[in-house]
């Protein structure tokens, strides 16, 4: 019945994310994300990983070029999740300004989010963890402090 009631939260938030443009809609596939980590957690692997650097100008400097790069296409040079190639995306690009400060956004969760992509939770996002190095991804996540 937990599950049920779960997948059907999830089917929710998927066709919201369908139907408006608003930041409900934008934050669709994280709220499925979300959800997904409340039932299964995040993969082991990650579960216990805090990122190892500071925000120092250099680490900044690195994860907005980065970001620019491998993220803003689809999730928008500000996060948002307006980029080009997230307007016709099922679920739509998450608005990563706004969920990357929300509590459940830890080190271990940005890191298996981007590591990952969407293979988990059946998004268009790919995993970056066969393009990116770990230490990269991290400079990602500083930047997304930020935004």
């Amino acid at each position: 019945m937990k599950r049920l009631l779960a997948n059907l939260v999830m089917l929710g938030c998927i066709c919201s994310s369908s139907t408006s443009y608003g930041q409900m809609g934008m934050m669709g596939t994280s709220m499925v994300r979300h959800h997904f980590v409340m039932m299964n957690g995040i993969d082991p692997q990650y579960a216990s990983k805090e990122n190892p650097l500071r925000p120092t100008m250099q680490n900044i400097d690195g994860g907005k070029r980065l970001f620019e790069q491998s993220c803003a296409r689809c999730h928008g040079t500000t996060g948002l999740g307006d980029g080009p190639d997230g307007e016709n995306l099922f679920p739509r690009p998450a608005n990563i300004a706004a969920s990357s400060k929300m509590p459940m956004a830890s080190d271990s969760y940005l890191l298996w989010t981007i590591s990952e992509g969407g293979v988990p939770v059946g998004s268009s996002m790919p995993p970056f963890k066969g393009s990116l190095k770990e230490e990269d991804i991290w400079k990602i996540v500083v930047y997304l402090r930020l935004l």
